[in-house]
C-alpha cells in the first residue's frame, strides 16, 4: 500500500489545484451540481487533509470487506476481474476489467511522474541539475510548460518491463526490505520535520470547508490504492473470518496513521499554498526538506525511501496489469496477442511490452494531477461493482461457500457504495468526462469483437452444435 501516493498526490489534495479561469472542466463534480457554477480549479483540503485521510481509510474498510467476500467464493487467487467472471457474468468482467486497465494504466503513469519528481530533487542534491525541458511534464495544470519530454519517468517504466520480461518474481524477503526502507523513510521525515513544524501554518484549518475535505479525499484516495490485494489471501488464511477482515483494517490503521502523521508534518513545515504547482506539487516532502534546509544526508534518506516505494509500486502494477490483460485474452475478449507468451522466459511479453508504453509515454507527457484523477475513478467505480456484487450474490447464491462473510449484509456494502459514489463526486468534470469516453469505448470493443471470440461464446457454440 505505502508506494508513492503519499510522497506524490499529497501535494495536490492539500494545496487543490489553479487555474486562470474559471473552467466547468475543472470544476469537482459536486460542486457544480450544487450551485451550477465553474470554478478556477478546485479546492485543496488544507491541513483538513488529516481529515480527508481518515474518510478514505473508512470507505476502504467497507470496500476491502466487500472484496474478502468476493475472493473467498473464488477458489484461485486473483483480481477483481476473477472474480466477477466466477460469480457476476462476463459482461459485467469486461467492464471492471476494462475498467482496471485504465487504473492499472494511469496509476502507473502517476507513479513514474512522481519518480521522475523525486529522482531530479536527489540528483540536485548531489549537485547534478537533470534539465527542465527533459524532466518536467509537457502538460500541466491545464496548460503546455515547454518541456519536450519527461525521460525519467519513461525511463523507469521501460527498465522494470526488461526485468518483468525476464521474469523477475519479487520474493517475501524482497518485499519486506522495501517495506522497511518505505516505513524507515517515513518515520525519518516525521522525526526531522516535526522539529521544523510552526503551528501558526496549520491555520486555517479546513481552508476550503467540507467540499475541500471531500475533495481532497477524492485525490488522496490515490494512496490507498492497494488495501485490496489481502482479500486474495482468502483461501490460505486459517481462519478467514478473523484473519481477513483483521489484515485488512490492521493495513488501513498502520498506514492511516503513517499518513495523517506526514500530512500534519509537512503542513506544519509549510503552508498549504505553497504546493500548488511545480516541483513542490510533484515532490513535496523533497521540496519542503531542500527548500528549509534541511542536512542532505536526512534528505537523501527520505527521497531514496520515496524512491524504493514508487519502484515496488510500479514493479507490482505492471506485472499485474499485463497479468489482466493475458487473462481477459485467455478468455477470448482481447486479441490472442496479448496471451502469447514468451518461449524462453514464459512471461506474456506481448502484454507486458503494451503496458510498458502504455505507462511510460503518458508519463513523459502529463503531470501527476491528471493521471492520479482517472486512477482515483476507475478503482471507485470498480469497488463500486464489487460491493454491489456481494449483495447481488448474497441474494442469488444464498448457500454459496463463502469463507468470510461480510457482516450486516446489505449495510455494509452500501455504505461502501454510497461512500465510494461520494468520492467520486469530489472529481472534475473532465475526469468523468474521460472515464465515460473510456468506458464507451470499451463497451464498443465488447460489443463488435470480445463477445464474439469469448470462451463463454465458443462454449455455447459447441453446444449448440
Amino acid at each position: 500500500m505505502i508506494g508513492s501516493g503519499i510522497f506524490t498526490v499529497i501535494g495536490t489534495a492539500m494545496a487543490g489545484q489553479k487555474f486562470d479561469t474559471p473552467e466547468i472542466s475543472n470544476t469537482p463534480l459536486i460542486h457544480y451540481l450544487l450551485t451550477h457554477t465553474a470554478m478556477a480549479g478546485r479546492p485543496g483540503a488544507g491541513p483538513a487533509l488529516a481529515l480527508s485521510l481518515v474518510l478514505v481509510a473508512i470507505v476502504c474498510v467497507f470496500t476491502g470487506l466487500c472484496y474478502a467476500e468476493l475472493a473467498s467464493m473464488i477458489p484461485i487467487a486473483g483480481s477483481a476481474y476473477t472474480y466477477t467472471y466466477a460469480t457476476l457474468g462476463e459482461l459485467v468482467a469486461w467492464i471492471i476489467g476494462w475498467d482496471l486497465i485504465l487504473e492499472y494504466v494511469v496509476s502507473n503513469v502517476a507513479v513514474a511522474v512522481g519518480f521522475a519528481g523525486y529522482t531530479k530533487a536527489q540528483f540536485a542534491a548531489f549537485g547534478v541539475h537533470l534539465p527542465d525541458k527533459w524532466a518536467s511534464p509537457v502538460w500541466a495544470s491545464g496548460q503546455w510548460t515547454g518541456s519536450y519530454f519527461n525521460l525519467p519517468g519513461f525511463l523507469i517504466v521501460f527498465i522494470l518491463t526488461l526485468l518483468l520480461v525476464r521474469g523477475v518474481k519479487e520474493s517475501a524477503e524482497t518485499n519486506n526490505i522495501m517495506v522497511a526502507i518505505k516505513i524507515g523513510a517515513i518515520l525519518t521525515f516525521l522525526v526531522v520535520g516535526g522539529m521544523l513544524v510552526k503551528p501558526a501554518n496549520w491555520t486555517p484549518f479546513a481552508p476550503s470547508g467540507f467540499a475541500g475535505i471531500v475533495t481532497g479525499g477524492a485525490i488522496v484516495f490515490f494512496t490507498y490504492i492497494g488495501f485490496d490485494s489481502v482479500s486474495t489471501a482468502a483461501e490460505e488464511s486459517r481462519n478467514p473470518q478473523k484473519d481477513l477482515p483483521f489484515g485488512i483494517i490492521m493495513s488501513l490503521i498502520v498506514c492511516t496513521l503513517l499518513y495523517v502523521g506526514v500530512a500534519l508534518v509537512l503542513l506544519g513545515m509549510m503552508k498549504y499554498t505553497t504546493f500548488v504547482s511545480g516541483e513542490a506539487a510533484e515532490a513535496p516532502v523533497a521540496y519542503a526538506m531542500k527548500y528549509l534546509g534541511v542536512h542532505p544526508f536526512f534528505r537523501s534518506v527520505i527521497v531514496i525511501g520515496a524512491l524504493t516505494g514508487m519502484i515496488s509500486s510500479l514493479l507490482v502494477f505492471q506485472y499485474g496489469q499485463a497479468r489482466i490483460w493475458y487473462a481477459m485474452s485467455r478468455d477470448g475478449l482481447l486479441p490472442k496477442l496479448f496471451s502469447k507468451v514468451h518461449p524462453k522466459y514464459k512471461t506474456p511479453y506481448w502484454s507486458t511490452w503494451i503496458a510498458c508504453f502504455a505507462v511510460g509515454i503518458p508519463a513523459g507527457l502529463v503531470d501527476i494531477g491528471d493521471a492520479a484523477d482517472l486512477a482515483n475513478i476507475g478503482t471507485l467505480f470498480a469497488f463500486v461493482l464489487v460491493s454491489l456484487g456481494v449483495i447481488f450474490l448474497r441474494h442469488r447464491q444464498p448457500d454459496r461457500k463463502r469463507a468470510f462473510r461480510v457482516p450486516f449484509v446489505p449495510w455494509f456494502p452500501l455504505m461502501s457504495v454510497i461512500l465510494c459514489g461520494g468520492l467520486m463526486f469530489g472529481l472534475t468534470l473532465i475526469t468523468w468526462l474521460r472515464f465515460v469516453i473510456w468506458l464507451a469505448l470499451g463497451l464498443v470493443i465488447y460489443i463488435f469483437y470480445s463477445r464474439h471470440h469469448s470462451e463463454f461464446c465458443k462454449s455455447k457454440s459447441e453446444v449448440r452444435s
